[in-house]
């Protein structure tokens, strides 16, 4: 495991901002098994349960807000990482209706409170930080959107997300421009636009699957919104991989990763909710749904895919599972915890490793 992604995380000072949560708890236990020194930095998990309690990790973790400047400077002062990846935010679309200050307190002046304190303690060489795929103006077209496509956003939490974009790109261009790298600083700085990911140990309210696991765990049925809404669905490793075969490129100190980059699944990825819920009816047949829409339920957008051609172009990265894989993981994940209370979430990764390799996916150890 130590070997993969070149061997640059074995021994390297990692911070998790965001750590306590679904991806983030994810990451820290991948980063673990490559042998890096992870600490993390986030509000108490979100959920209880949670993947992160479960996990049980022990690494070294700083309890507080991003929103708090002197609380996350104090954090990475003291920690001194040489890579930080962070997913700390708000994350939820409907959330984020109801309190859209506080959404785009966190995912804007929070980011650029994470970069200031990147900033003051001078040992970060390479920062991943996390935004969606929901960053850009949705205009429900067929085709995925690219790098280069504009910013928006129709509800708070996707237009806090591109407004941290345009901030991003700002302490890019203004403080670690990569033209000036090596000489006057020493910091690559890339943003990663995921789809929606599913996964193991996800228990946030207003997801679809943490929504059927509950149903399926007290023997009810799960009600489903919107069924017709299509969404880029990828297990939650297939992007953590991309994260991390960029977090090697700026450690390696290639300027030419420093800038956005897409990690969505390929087509057999975008399909319907209702779709995905007869794929876990049949993967586990405990679950049990009732298609329900909600005529007074805010706006979410019904069709928005990614075109990744950049990152399997120039980051050797592509999605190993299909969605029937996906689906199958995942599943398996949650009944192993509910039926066994087995934590399955390292076999996950050891079988993604295995599939990536016999797959040829070039950035896992290229």
């Amino acid at each position: 495991m130590r070997d993969l992604f070149g061997g640059v995380y074995e021994g390297k000072r990692v911070l998790v901002t965001g750590h306590t949560g679904f991806k983030g708890s994810w990451l820290s236990l991948w980063l673990t098994e490559l042998g890096a020194e992870v600490a993390g930095f986030s509000l108490p998990a979100p959920t209880d349960p949670s993947h992160w309690s479960i996990l049980g990790l022990g690494i070294e973790e700083t309890i507080g807000d991003i929103r708090d400047a002197a609380s996350i400077a104090e954090a990475v002062a003291r920690f001194k990482p040489e890579v930080v990846f962070h997913l700390a935010a708000q994350p939820l679309v409907r959330e984020s209706y109801r309190i859209p200050a506080d959404t785009f307190s966190t995912n804007v002046v929070g980011s650029i409170n994470v970069y200031e304190a990147c900033r003051a303690a001078g040992t970060v060489r390479a920062l991943v930080s996390i935004t969606t795929d929901k960053v850009y103006r949705n205009n429900e077209w067929e085709w995925g959107y690219r790098e280069n496509d504009p910013f928006g956003g129709h509800d708070p939490y996707s237009a806090s997300k591109a407004c941290a974009e345009i901030a991003t790109d700002s302490y890019r261009s203004s403080f670690w421009n990569p033209a000036e790298f090596g000489r006057g600083h020493g910091t690559l700085l890339a943003t990663a636009r995921a789809g929606n990911v599913v996964g193991g140990g996800d228990w946030a309210a207003d997801r679809l699957i943490p929504d059927l696991m509950r149903a399926a765990s007290s023997g009810a049925s799960a009600r489903i919104r919107n069924p017709d809404s299509t969404r880029p669905w990828q297990h939650v490793l297939e992007p953590l991989a991309g994260y991390l075969m960029l977090g090697r490129r700026l450690l390696e100190g290639d300027t030419s990763f420093a800038e956005g980059w897409n990690l969505g699944p390929d087509e057999d990825g975008v399909v319907t909710v209702a779709e995905v819920v007869e794929r876990m009816k049949g993967a586990w047949s405990r679950i049990d749904v009732e298609f329900r829409p909600d005529p007074g339920a805010p706006h979410e957008a019904r069709l928005l895919k990614l075109d990744c051609a950049k990152a399997k172009a120039r980051l050797g990265w592509k999605p190993v599972w299909d969605g029937l894989e996906t689906v199958e993981v995942t599943a398996a994940w949650y009944r192993s915890w509910i039926e066994e209370g087995v934590v399955s979430s390292r076999r996950d990764i050891e079988r993604y490793v295995r599939d990536a390799t016999s797959r040829r996916v070039r950035g896992l150890r290229g």
